[in-house]
């Protein structure tokens, strides 16, 4: 169990990485970080609790996951996200890695590939669109495309099992992904951006019809939540609705009654 550190170390040290390594600093060399997204997701995370992490960049969240015990499935479709989370988490045999996108059906799709950020590729055309121009978006540019294998949360289940916490975090392609769902689980979360509120509002409706009842927000990587006391759907849209474009980023959570 656990991560492979000299993988890490190797890929920092890599000029074929480059474009990871931002990630790779953030995300792996900061235990103050850790300790603190620990503490958050074992709310929602125990042992022995299947989790899947769709959309797990260079993995760091599969780290937090294992580290309360939990047994992880991985969705991925980036070449260099993929040669990442091999290496760092090589010979651990709860976790799982998908080589796909998680959407609303399966089959195949057309990947945007922001080659020096891949941190924001994805597989929306309209997040691309939407941030075009965009202050704050300006200097990213999606140079490149892949056609990528697509998956769903419902056939990843049948395959591995119902999980106990969903994450998402896809770049706008989050109400796909929720499309590909048709039961209702224990909790799940997914990202938004103030530059497509119109998803996470689809999101937030797709979450209610699958009687997700109780909803929360984490905004950044602030590994805390924002209310107190669990809240509403409406209440929710109605946060997402009133956030300052400067607000970025954050992820909501959803909890079945």
């Amino acid at each position: 169990m656990g991560l492979n550190r000299d993988a890490v170390e190797s890929l920092r040290a890599d000029p074929g990485a480059s474009s990871i390594h931002r990630s790779l600093d953030y995300y792996y060399n900061n235990a103050a970080h850790d300790a603190a997204m620990d503490s958050f997701y074992a709310e929602f995370v125990r042992s022995g609790d299947l989790v899947f992490d769709i959309g797990a960049h260079v993995g760091d969240r599969i780290g937090s996951f294992r580290r309360l015990g939990g047994r992880v499935v991985a969705v991925e479709p980036q070449p260099l996200c993929i040669r990442a989370i091999r290496d760092i988490y090589a010979g651990d045999e709860d976790v799982t890695l998908v080589e796909a996108v998680c959407g609303a059906s399966e089959g195949s799709v057309r990947f945007y590939v922001n080659s020096t950020n891949p941190t924001v590729s994805t597989a929306s055309p309209d997040f691309v669109k939407a941030a075009d121009g965009a202050p704050g978006w300006r200097d990213e540019v999606w140079d490149d495309e892949l056609e990528v294998t697509s998956t769903t949360l419902d056939a990843l289940i049948e395959t591995y099992g119902a999980p106990a916490f969903v994450k998402i975090d896809v770049e706008g392609f989050e109400d796909s992904v929720l499309a590909g769902l048709s039961r209702t689980l224990p909790a799940l979360s997914f990202e938004f951006t103030t530059i497509e509120r119109a998803s996470a509002l689809r999101c937030l409706d797709q979450a209610k019809s699958l009687d997700f009842s109780s909803f929360n927000v984490s905004m950044g990587e602030t590994m805390r939540m924002e209310f107190e006391q669990w809240v509403s759907v409406e209440q929710m849209a109605a946060y997402v609705q009133a956030l300052p474009h400067e607000a970025n980023a954050g992820d909501i959570y959803c909890l079945s009654s």
